[in-house]
C-alpha cells in the first residue's frame, strides 16, 4: 500500500533573480469555539489573509471568558498542517491517488451501492471516531445515513469510552442521553473518580476552565476528593486522595453508599416521590460493607466510612466519574453507583449537586409522564452474540464481524473521523481486516492507521474553514447557553463543506447518487416539520409545515436545519409562538454567545422509564452485582495497566502537532521506582510489556506518581505503519496500547472494552517475560 503522491511544488526561482518582498496581508480577528476538546472554549483567531496565525481566549465569550488551553492555543498549526490532505483519493491498481469529487462520489456510488443491494445492510459496516461530536456536519449527518441505510452494525468511540454511562443512565432514567453533571460553581464536596480535569479539560462534564474551577472550589472552603491509582495533577490538588487499586471502583462506591444505608445517612430529599427501589438497593448492596473491600480497593475501612460520612453531611455534593471508572470489567455498575450516590445523598437534580444541562437544541420540555424506558440487547452481533447497547456493538467486535466468514459478514465500511486500528483492541487483527474488505470509505482529513485501507477518501476541511455549533456538548454543560461561529475564513477552492460531503455520500450509498447534496437536509426539514405540526406539545401544532418551512433562516441548509432545531427547542421563538425565544438570527446578533442561565431542576419531566421515576435498582444491574461481590476474593498478583491522559493530546488524533509534540506528551510507561527496581527497570530504557493481545516496547518512566503494582501508558500512540501521512507523529511514534489488548475483556452490560486494570507483564527488553513478571 503506498501513499499518492505529495502535492506538486512551485518551480524554484531562477539563481540570482530579485528577490521580491511580500505583498502585506491584512491581518484581522475572527471568532472560532475551539473543537480540540469536550471544553468548547471561545477562541480569537488572528488571521493574515486567510491564514490563521494566531489564537488566544475569548474574553467576551459567555461560556469560557478568555479561558484557553495548549490544544486551542495551536489551532493555527492544526489548521495550516502540510499533511492534512486537500483533495479525495481513490485506489487504482493497489494505490492511493488525487482524484476529484465528482470521481470519489461516482465510484462510491458504482462499488458501494450495488454491494448492499446484493448482500443486505448488514453487509455494511459504520464507524465513528470520538472526533465526529466535534463538528457541527458529524451530528447532522450520520444519524440520517444511518436511518436510511438500516444500519445495525454500528461501531462507534463510545463502547472504547462512555458507553457505560449511557447505559446506566438509560437503565435508571429511561434516556441515555440523562448524564447529570456536578455543578461545579456552586457544590461544596466535589467526589471525582477515574477523572483528571486538570489534563483532560473534563469530558461528559462541558466546563471551560475545569481546573480553575476546582481552585475555586478549593478558595471556597469546599471539599475535593479524588480517587485515582495515580497521583495525576488533579488528585495533587485534592483535599483527600485514594489511590484506589485500578479495578476496584465499583467496590469502593458500594461500600460507600452501604455505609450510607447502614448509618442511618441517606436522605433523598425532594427526590423521594421520584425515585423506586430504594429499598431493594439497601438489600442488594449487603454484601459491600468496607471492611469487605478494603483488601480488594487497597483503601482503608475507616477511610471509606470517612469519605461516605463526609459526602452525606456536606451542605451539597457531587459525584463524578470519568474513563478510569468506565473502561473497567464493571463499569456500567460504576457508573450506575456513581448516580446512586448522588440520589441517596439528596443531592441529584438540584443545585450544588449533580444537574441536568437543558440545550439549546433539545426538545422543548414536556409534562411528566412515563416513557418506553431503555431496553438492551435488541439484537445482537453476528460472531460472539454481543448484546447492542443504544444501537451500537461494541469497537473490539470489529474485526471478527469482518474477518469471521459466514453469512452477514461486514464486506464494506464506511469510517467517518475514526482511527480503530489504533484505538480498538488488537489493532493488528483489524488492520489485518480492513485489507480484507470489498470495499471502503474513509471520511477523514489524514491517510492514517485507518484511512489508508479505504478505497476512497473524503477529506473535510480545516476547522477555520468550517462553522461550528456543539450539539453533544452543550447537552453536557455545566451552564446552560447557546453559541455559533461561521467558518473564520472562506472554504479554498477545490475543497468542499464538511456537510456536503456527508450528504453527497449519504445520497451515493442510498441509491439518489447525483441529487444536489441540499436534498438530504430539505428531507430532514421536510420530516422534523411534519412531526411537529401534529405534535399536540408543539408551538407550531396544527401548521403548515410547508409556511414553516419558508420562515427558516440562513446562508445554507445546514443553517436552516439549526434555525429549526433552536426555533422548536426549549428557549425557542416557537416560529412566533414566543417572540423573544430563541432563533438563528438571533443568535447570530450574539457573536460571543447567550447565557441561558444556572441549571435547573428537571425531574420528573426528564424521567422516561417505564413507571415514570428513577428507578434505582434496575434487573440487568442486579443481575452484575453478584459478579461484582464475587470480585472482592480475587487474587492480585502481579502488575496492571492504566491509562493516562495527555493535556496537550486527545486521544490519537493531536500527534501530528509539532506544538503539541514532546514535554509531557510523552509515550512512556510510568512505573512506581519499586517495581522497577525489582524487575530490573531504568529510567529512559525500553521495555517490553505484554498483554492479552500481544507484545509493545515502550519507554520507561520511573515515577511515584504511580501507585506500586501498576503501570500506566497513554491512548491513542503507535503511528508506525506503512502508507500513512503524518510525519510529525511518525517521527515519535510510541507504542499502541490497545496492542496489549484481545477484545475479549468487556464490561458486559455495555460491550465496552476493558482498558484499565488490564493484567500485563512488563520486563527489560534484554530479558525473556516470565509468568510472575
Amino acid at each position: 500500500m503506498s501513499a499518492s503522491p505529495e502535492p506538486a511544488r512551485p518551480a524554484a526561482e531562477p539563481i540570482g533573480a530579485p528577490a521580491e518582498a511580500p505583498a502585506a496581508r491584512p491581518t484581522r480577528t475572527a471568532l472560532r469555539i475551539c473543537p480540540l476538546c469536550e471544553a468548547t472554549c471561545g477562541l480569537t483567531l488572528t488571521i493574515e489573509g486567510t491564514r490563521v496565525t494566531g489564537a488566544r481566549g475569548d474574553r467576551d465569550d459567555v461560556f469560557s471568558k478568555g479561558f484557553i488551553c495548549p490544544k486551542g492555543a495551536s489551532f493555527g498549526e492544526l489548521d495550516a498542517d502540510p499533511d492534512r490532505l486537500r483533495t479525495p483519493l481513490v485506489r487504482e491498481g493497489g494505490e492511493l491517488r488525487e482524484a476529484g469529487w465528482d470521481e470519489a462520489f461516482d465510484l462510491i456510488a458504482r462499488k458501494l451501492r450495488p454491494l448492499v443491494e446484493e448482500h443486505g445492510p448488514d453487509a455494511l459496516g459504520v464507524m465513528l471516531g470520538n472526533p465526529n461530536v466535534h463538528t457541527m456536519a458529524g451530528a447532522l449527518y450520520p444519524p440520517v445515513l444511518l436511518t436510511t441505510l438500516k444500519i445495525r452494525k454500528l461501531f462507534t468511540a463510545s463502547t472504547l469510552d462512555q458507553m457505560p454511562k449511557h447505559v446506566s443512565s438509560g437503565l435508571l432514567f429511561g434516556d441515555p442521553f440523562a448524564i447529570p453533571v456536578p455543578d461545579l460553581d456552586h457544590t461544596d464536596h466535589l467526589l471525582l473518580i477515574g477523572a483528571n480535569p486538570l489534563e483532560s479539560n473534563g469530558s461528559l462534564c462541558t466546563a471551560a476552565d475545569f481546573p480553575g474551577k476546582l481552585k475555586e472550589l478549593k478558595r471556597r472552603g469546599g471539599t475535593l476528593t479524588v480517587v485515582d491509582p495515580r497521583r495525576t495533577r488533579t488528585a495533587r490538588l485534592a483535599t483527600r486522595h485514594l489511590a484506589v487499586r485500578p479495578g476496584g471502583d465499583g467496590l469502593l462506591l458500594a461500600a460507600l453508599a452501604y455505609t450510607l444505608f447502614e448509618e442511618g445517612l441517606v436522605d433523598l430529599g425532594e427526590l423521594w416521590a421520584y425515585v423506586d427501589g430504594e429499598e431493594q438497593v439497601r438489600a442488594a448492596l449487603g454484601e459491600f460493607s468496607p471492611e469487605s473491600v478494603a483488601e480488594a480497593c487497597d483503601v482503608p475501612a475507616e477511610e471509606i466510612r470517612t469519605v461516605a460520612r463526609e459526602l452525606a453531611g456536606a451542605r451539597t455534593a457531587a459525584v463524578y466519574g470519568r474513563i478510569g471508572a468506565s473502561t473497567v470489567e464493571f463499569g456500567t455498575v460504576t457508573s450506575w453507583l456513581v448516580d446512586v450516590l448522588n440520589i441517596l445523598t439528596g443531592n441529584l437534580d438540584r443545585p450544588g449537586g449533580a444537574l441536568f444541562p437543558l440545550s439549546a437544541t433539545d426538545k422543548a420540555p414536556r409534562p411528566a409522564a412515563p416513557g418506553k424506558g431503555f431496553a438492551l440487547g435488541r439484537w445482537t452481533s453476528r460472531v460472539s452474540g454481543h448484546p447492542e447497547a443504544k444501537g451500537e456493538l461494541p469497537a473490539a467486535a470489529l474485526a471478527e464481524e469482518i474477518d469471521t466468514p459466514g453469512e452477514g459478514r461486514i464486506r464494506a465500511m464506511i469510517t467517518i473521523a475514526g482511527n480503530p486500528v489504533l484505538s480498538a483492541p488488537d489493532g493488528h487483527r483489524l488492520d489485518r481486516a480492513l485489507g480484507g474488505l470489498d470495499f471502503m470509505v474513509s471520511v477523514d482529513p489524514y491517510l492514517n492507521e485507518t484511512s489508508r485501507h479505504a478505497d476512497v477518501i473524503l477529506p473535510p476541511p480545516p476547522p477555520a474553514q468550517s462553522a461550528h455549533f456543539d450539539f453533544a456538548f452543550n447537552a453536557l454543560a455545566v451552564r446552560n447557553q447557546v453559541r455559533y461561529t461561521r467558518a473564520a475564513v472562506p472554504l479554498e477552492d477545490g475543497r468542499l463543506q464538511e456537510s456536503e460531503i456527508l450528504a453527497r455520500l449519504i445520497l451515493a450509498a442510498t441509491g439518489m447518487h447525483g441529487m444536489p447534496p441540499e436534498a438530504v437536509d430539505h428531507m430532514v426539514i421536510e420530516r422534523s416539520l411534519g412531526k411537529a405540526v401534529a405534535d399536540p406539545h408543539s408551538p407550531v401544532h396544527g401548521r403548515d409545515p410547508k409556511e414553516l418551512a419558508d420562515e427558516l433562516t440562513g446562508e445554507s441548509t445546514v443553517e436552516q436545519r439549526l434555525d429549526l432545531m433552536l426555533r422548536l427547542g426549549p428557549y425557542g421563538d416557537g416560529f412566533g409562538a414566543h417572540p423573544e425565544g430563541l432563533g438563528l438570527a438571533r443568535l447570530l446578533a450574539h457573536p460571543h454567545g447567550i447565557d441561558l442561565g444556572p441549571l435547573q431542576p428537571r425531574i420528573p419531566q426528564l424521567l422516561k422509564t417505564r413507571s415514570g421515576k428513577a428507578e434505582l435498582l434496575p434487573e440487568p444491574i442486579a443481575a452484575e452485582l453478584g459478579a461484582l461481590a464475587a470480585s472482592k476474593d480475587r487474587a492480585r498478583d502481579g502488575l496492571v495497566l492504566i491509562g493516562r491522559r495527555h493535556l496537550r493530546s486527545n486521544n490519537s488524533w493531536m500527534h501530528n502537532v509539532r506544538t503539541l509534540s514532546g514535554g509531557s506528551n510523552r509515550c512512556t510507561l510510568q512505573i512506581h521506582p519499586d517495581d522497577a527496581l525489582r524487575l530490573g527497570l531504568s529510567d529512559g530504557t525500553p521495555a517490553r510489556v505484554k498483554g492479552d493481545g500481544g507484545e509493545i516496547e515502550v519507554p520507561v518512566e520511573i515515577t511515584d506518581a504511580v501507585r506500586r503494582g501498576v503501570v500506566s501508558l497513554p491512548h491513542g500512540w503507535g503511528h508506525d505503519r506503512p502508507g500513512t501521512r503524518m510525519s510529525v507523529a511518525h517521527e515519535a511514534p510510541g507504542a499502541n496500547y490497545n496492542q496489549l489488548l484481545d477484545g475479549t475483556r468487556l464490561d458486559r452490560l455495555s460491550g465496552t472494552a476493558v482498558q484499565n486494570g488490564v493484567p500485563v507483564q512488563v520486563a527489560p527488553v534484554t530479558s525473556a517475560l516470565s509468568t510472575t513478571s
